[in-house]
Formats: structure tokens, C-alpha cells, sequence
């Protein structure tokens, strides 16, 4: 008996386990998963901050998308897989540990990728994470014969494409951001291909408060951001940052409240609709993690160390603060009616004019804070009228 438990400790046959399963929560495994993605995001973010800051626009931008992506993209590996097949067995904790040294790996080659362009590190840090991954797969696939075809499809397709990223290592520089993008959108079609085959049994809940843990790690940039323009302000002794750091603190407190209003919408269970959903939410992570280095911008303006105008400055605050108001109408817009089908495009509007008048982060702030208080009558009112 002993030697028999032991056995089924170590390893135990990877069922899928049931949508409707009660009390389906993150695990303490999957919440290390997540912290080791605090270093790689806070790099990401101080990267898009000094080139911004240096006026180095264009870089800054597009290096800061492709490095969130390779970010983004291996959490979302991780954990839709978990959701679906975490059996919690010493085999299993071992892949998510080697995956887990993979995302060290990767956020170490984050400063490299973004002032270079140089994806070596973070593509081996992929090599680690993805043959832990595929490891993963091939247990799903002895383990559950009914979606034998959906979970070999994943265990092909993460390997072609991750050849793929190897092979791009040795292509000319003029080459390297085409087959980048033609790699992006192949890793894209994987779960696509995958899921037609059979759907896997990923929980709607879990997958919900997973995606909510991710947006309070991104949510601790801007906090960060914002501590630091106090910081600075104390130093230098300008006052003139308490309101920035005032404006940054009402920032991300509308951000959470807005991202968190109750109540907040599950993912869709089709295949599209699930996809549409979990591929969303990369605008909505990389537009708040980027409001905290706008905010950064914005700081390095004030004390005169920057060297953009007030007016970028703004703008590094108001772009991604826009970006992140229209992803979430589109994440939630099958929830919205009457007037909430304008709301947030519309604010989003008038936050993108306010890098033109006087003090915008203040402004942000304050547009910010009128949009959650109609939001709050809004929900109250149909609640109202439907009690």
C-alpha cells in the first residue's frame, strides 16, 4: 500500500479535469509561476521608460511589444495547459519547475532583447520552458485518449514553431523582424489548430482569476512608478511630484477598479470566443504595465532629466491609458449595453486630448475617476431595475 501511494505521489495519469469542478482556484505552483514574471515585466517597463524618456520613440515601442509578447506568451502557455491538466503529482511539479527556471532564463535576456534586439536568451529560456511544456502534452495525450488529437497537435505545433525561433537565431539582421512576426502569428495558430481538434477542459473560473493575478503584477508597475515619483520628489525636493504621484495613485486605483468592477466576465466557452478573449487581454497587460513607465516619463519631465516635451510626456501616460480603456471594452463588450457601448471608446477619446492642455497626467486622473463613478450609477441602475 505505502509503495503503491508513493507510486501514484510521483506520478499519476494526466486526466483532464472538469469544467464545472468546484472551487477550482490558482495553486501555491501556479502563483510562483506567476512571480518569476515580476522581474521580466518590470524590466520590459524601465526599457520602454529610458527609451522614451531619451526619445527614442519608435525603439522604444517596438521593442517593448515584442519583448511583452515573448513575456505575455509564455505565461499564457503555462497556464491554460494548467488549467486543464494540473494533476499535482511530483512529475508534474518538476516540469512546472524546469518551465519555471526557463521564465528565470527569459527575463534574464529581457535588457539584451530590448536594447539590441538580441532574443538569444530569452529563445533558450523558450527552449527550457517549451520542452518542459511538451513534455507536458505528451502526458495529456496518454492520459486522456478522448482528446488525443488536440493534445498531439500542441506537442507538434510547440515544436515546429519553437524549431522555428532556433533557426531565427541564425538569419541576417534584415530578416530578423520579418520572421518575427511570421513566428508571432504561427505560435498564435497553435492553441487555434489545437482546440478545433477537441476542446480541452480549461475551467472558465480558474482561467478568470488567473488572468486576474496577472493583471495585478503589471498593476505593481504602476505602483511602482508612482512610489518612485514620490521618492524622487522628497530628493530633489520638488514639489511638484506629489501631484504627479497623486494623479499616478488615482490612476491605478481607476485601472483596478475598472479592470476589477463587479461583475467581472468570464471567458467564453467556444473556441473563438475563448481565443478572442485570452489573446485580448495582451493589449490590455502591455497598456498597464506601460502606464507606469509613462509615469516614469512624466517624472524624468518634471525634473528636467528627460528629453521629450510635456506634451510626449502626456502622451506616454494617455496612449496606454487609452489602449487599456478600449481593450477592456472589447473584452467585456458582450456584457455592455445602452450608453456602456460608448462609454469607455469615448473616454478613451478624451483622455488622447489631454496631453493638449494643462497638466494631463491630473487630467487623466480626473477623466478616470468621472468614468468609474458612471460606471458605478450604470451597474446600480441595473441592478435597480433588474431586482
Amino acid at each position: 500500500m505505502t509503495t503503491t501511494a508513493s507510486f501514484r505521489a510521483w506520478h499519476r495519469p494526466m486526466r483532464p479535469r472538469r469544467r464545472d469542478e468546484e472551487h477550482r482556484s490558482a495553486t501555491p505552483l501556479e502563483l510562483f509561476f506567476d512571480l518569476c514574471f515580476v522581474v521580466a515585466v518590470a524590466q520590459a517597463s524601465e526599457g520602454l521608460h529610458h527609451d522614451v524618456a531619451a526619445g527614442h520613440l519608435g525603439h522604444g515601442v517596438f521593442s517593448y511589444l515584442s519583448v511583452f509578447f515573448a513575456i505575455w506568451w509564455a505565461w499564457v502557455g503555462f497556464t491554460w495547459f494548467a488549467s486543464a491538466y494540473d494533476t499535482d503529482d511530483d512529475l508534474y511539479r518538476l516540469t512546472v519547475l524546469v518551465q519555471i527556471a526557463g521564465a528565470l532564463i527569459l527575463a534574464a535576456g529581457v535588457p539584451r532583447a530590448f536594447v539590441e534586439g538580441d532574443f538569444t536568451t530569452i529563445t533558450y529560456g523558450y527552449v527550457v520552458m517549451r520542452l518542459a511544456a511538451m513534455a507536458n502534452w505528451a502526458r495529456a495525450a496518454a492520459g486522456d485518449p478522448e482528446r488525443r488529437a488536440t493534445t498531439l497537435t500542441f506537442v507538434a505545433g510547440v515544436g515546429v514553431v519553437q524549431l522555428g525561433w532556433l533557426l531565427r537565431l541564425l538569419l541576417p539582421p534584415a530578416w530578423l523582424v520579418p520572421a518575427f512576426v511570421v513566428l508571432v502569428v504561427a505560435d498564435l495558430l497553435v492553441p487555434v489548430l489545437g482546440e478545433r481538434r477537441g476542446q480541452t477542459t480549461w475551467h472558465p473560473r480558474h482561467i478568470s482569476e488567473r488572468y486576474q493575478l496577472f493583471t495585478l503584477i503589471v498593476l505593481g508597475e504602476v505602483v511602482l512608478s508612482t512610489s518612485v515619483a514620490i521618492q524622487r520628489g522628497v530628493d530633489a525636493g520638488n514639489g511638484q511630484l506629489w501631484s504627479l504621484a497623486a494623479a499616478g495613485t488615482v490612476i491605478v486605483f481607476a485601472i483596478w477598479w475598472l479592470y476589477f468592477d463587479r461583475p467581472n466576465p468570464l471567458p467564453p466557452e467556444s473556441v473563438p470566443g475563448a481565443l478572442f478573449w485570452g489573446y485580448g487581454h495582451y493589449f490590455a497587460f502591455t497598456s498597464i504595465a506601460a502606464v507606469g513607465a509613462g509615469l516614469a516619463v512624466a517624472v524624468d519631465h518634471d525634473l528636467h532629466t528627460g528629453h521629450v516635451s510635456g506634451r510626449v510626456a502626456g502622451y506616454a501616460v494617455a496612449v496606454p491609458v487609452a489602449v487599456f480603456l478600449v481593450a477592456l471594452w472589447g473584452l467585456h463588450l458582450p456584457a455592455k449595453r445602452g450608453l456602456g457601448l460608448v462609454l469607455f471608446p469615448a473616454t478613451a477619446a478624451l483622455v488622447l486630448v489631454t496631453p493638449w492642455l494643462f497638466a494631463p497626467v491630473d487630467l487623466i486622473a480626473g477623466v478616470l475617476v468621472a468614468l468609474v463613478a458612471v460606471t458605478l450609477v450604470l451597474r446600480h441602475r441595473d441592478a435597480s431595475r433588474t431586482s
